[in-house]
């Protein structure tokens, strides 16, 4: 049985006594699936700085809601996280869940093993199936084991859509866990090879869709009555020129990509290689491979620059997606990487001028995936549906604002979505960041539990409490909660 059938059950713990009559809605001691000292160091400290006891209580909840409910696994040498609600580990999420906790690995020894467990089972997971984007805990061919594709499934694999952002994903986590442990004994010659699969493979998806016509390492379809869960042409995608930027099949959000070559997962991949270029360059005094990893990554990067822009009457912003032959598409979707996120991904300035244009036609009508209604407005996308908008964006938007009042207005919106599902049968959502809601009533909400969301919540109140948020470099107003 695996966690996910757990029934959430509320205590009144330490936490919740320390912010008064306020309860927090977290798993019973006995039942959370991994316990860091550190990490609840970090809830009393924060909550002892905010006013808001709702605040406080939703930060007690979400921040800690990967290690209370998704460590399915967890030994000296392989950690299996779940997303939430599907009991797969999908690549990009497992690192959103785990990255608030990266800075506090080095004071917490156990939580620094079942961290690297992490980055081990993502570089063999990798080296199992580099196209795929999520995972089971082992050969048990559970997931979508239909769909018709080149590789084929396996039963180590739940899907198998290639997203670019997955493999950036993985070099990004390697690259924390690196920073803030100073730890090189885990990159060892199978993590070596996953990584030189992965620049292998975001080089050879550079490639245009005719030169590798029926010789193509990667193809996909599936039946089913949603088109954003299979390609077109026969598996292949929209056709793509090469230009210097590398294909991704799929987003973020799991949804086909309408042209071929996405933009912030472009970018998202820029920042990763040289990341990965770091660890060989430094930690492990490999100049070759960092130079193969840094070339790619300039490659990318000035394709964006050459490809990736859009000229419009208020001035240039990025695309977010481009075919190579001259076709661009505007729009920004909820899941991360995103438009939005740049600067949170690290590929430009929260004031660059090209990415201030962006975030104001994101968050405007100019994004057909933008919606405003009598409850909220916020970016959504495909994957749900029109009309929902989803709290990760909510959270993005806050975290890369430097206007304090859009930053509390943003913040507003989530604790009144948050307060929504039941409070007496607990897992019911109540007290926690769920997928999305309906943008005119917040009680219409999906997935009650989406540990990514919660994680990315922790992360931009520790942001406010902890004055790391980019309003204190780029403004001088202050942030209350």
């Amino acid at each position: 049985m695996g966690w996910s059938n757990i029934v959430v059950v509320a205590v009144v713990s330490v936490i919740a006594t320390q912010l008064g009559s306020c309860e927090d809605y977290r798993p019973a001691p006995i039942l959370r699936t991994f316990t860091s000292t550190a990490i609840e160091q970090v809830i009393l400290d924060v909550t002892s700085n905010i006013e808001d006891p709702v605040i406080a209580t939703l930060f007690t909840d979400c921040f800690p809601n990967t290690l209370d409910t998704t460590v399915q696994h967890h030994d000296s040498s392989d950690t299996f996280i779940i997303t939430g609600d599907i009991d797969a580990m999908w690549l990009r999420d497992s690192t959103g869940q785990v990255t608030p906790y990266m800075e506090y690995a080095s004071l917490d020894s156990a939580l620094q093993v079942m961290l690297a467990g992490v980055v081990r089972r993502q570089s063999k997971s990798v080296a199992i199936d580099v196209y795929a984007n999520s995972f089971n805990y082992n050969d048990n061919g559970n997931g979508h084991q239909d769909d018709i594709r080149t590789p084929a499934m396996t039963g180590s694999v739940f899907e198998g859509k290639y997203e670019l952002d997955s493999l950036a994903n993985v070099m990004h986590l390697s690259y924390l866990y690196w920073k803030y442990t100073n730890d090189t004994s885990i990159f060892d010659s199978d993590w070596q090879a996953s990584m030189d699969l992965i620049v292998q493979t975001i080089r050879y998806q550079q490639i245009s869709t005719l030169d590798e016509l029926g010789e193509e390492q990667y193809l996909f379809q599936r039946e089913t009555t949603a088109p954003t869960d299979s390609l077109m042409l026969s598996g292949r995608a929209a056709p793509a020129n090469k230009c210097g930027l590398s294909r991704s099949h799929f987003r973020p959000s799991d949804d086909s990509t309408t042209l071929p070559y996405l933009i912030p997962s472009n970018a998202y991949a820029v920042v990763a290689l040289r990341e990965l270029a770091d660890i060989l360059r430094t930690g492990l005094s490999n100049n070759d491979k960092a130079d193969d990893a840094e070339s790619l990554a300039q490659e990318i990067y000035d394709a964006i620059y050459s490809f990736g822009l859009i000229d419009t009457p208020d001035g240039t912003i990025f695309a977010y997606e481009v075919d190579g032959f001259g076709s661009t598409y505007f729009m920004d979707d909820a899941n991360c990487p995103s438009l939005l996120s740049l600067p949170y991904l690290g590929f430009c300035s929260y004031d660059d001028p090209i990415y201030l244009r962006t975030r104001k036609a994101i968050l405007s009508k100019s994004n057909p995936y933008y919606f405003s209604g009598t409850v909220a407005a916020g970016v959504g996308g495909p994957h749900v549906g029109l009309g929902y908008i989803w709290p990760m964006s909510l959270i993005m938007q806050a975290l890369t604002s430097t206007d304090a009042t859009e930053v509390s207005q943003c913040i507003d919106v989530l604790k009144a979505a948050a307060l929504q599902g039941s409070q007496l049968n607990r897992g019911q959502g109540y007290g926690f960041m769920h997928e999305s809601f309906w943008m005119n009533d917040s009680s219409r909400f999906t997935r009650p539990w989406f540990a990514w969301a919660n994680s990315l919540f922790g992360e931009l109140i520790l942001s406010i409490v902890y004055k790391t948020h980019p309003i204190y470099t780029f403004s001088k107003a202050s942030l209350n909660l």
